[in-house]
């Protein structure tokens, strides 16, 4: 069984060659502009637009914790914002990120991946803003989608 593959560098430009899913952990109250989603800013306008409209409308929609939102952003290129941190402070029910709820979007972006044969790139998803622990995550990214055979890069910023 393969494992996740750890490298330096930006997860916005993933160097390999076929379909790429670039996975991200957003928040659920709407916010947009710190950490991961400026990278994902400064390349493409279109997850921040989508995120923005699918919040807008979650009246309507299927937005809230769990839930992913995938944006095609080149031909062979998309964005998986997923929500799993509940709002964006640190407070009396401790760190945004939550768990059970990056475990349900790992789940179903594995699915839209196998569905696009697409490998899938990440930072440490939930342990910047978010507080979470890559040692409670990196078990779920196994689990969800190395496990099923979905070639997964981690990707920490170089200096």
């Amino acid at each position: 069984m393969s494992e996740i593959t750890y490298v330096r560098g930006d997860a916005t430009v993933p160097s390999v060659k076929g379909v790429k899913v670039i996975a991200h952990v957003c928040n659920d109250i709407g916010g947009w502009g710190k950490g991961f989603v400026l990278a994902v800013s400064r390349r493409w306008p279109e997850p921040e637009a989508a995120y923005r409209a699918w919040h807008r409308d979650r009246a309507s929609n299927d937005f809230a914790l769990g839930a992913v939102q995938l944006v095609r952003v080149e031909r062979y290129a998309w964005v998986a914002n997923m929500i799993g941190q509940r709002g964006v402070r640190t407070g009396s029910k401790g760190v945004p990120v939550r768990y059970e709820a990056i475990d349900t979007a790992l789940a179903r972006l594995a699915d839209h991946a196998a569905g696009l044969d697409a490998s899938v790139h990440m930072p440490r998803i939930g342990c910047g803003l978010a507080g979470g622990k890559w040692s409670r995550i990196e078990p779920m990214v196994t689990e969800r989608l190395v496990r099923r055979g979905i070639p997964v890069t981690v990707y920490d910023h170089g200096d």
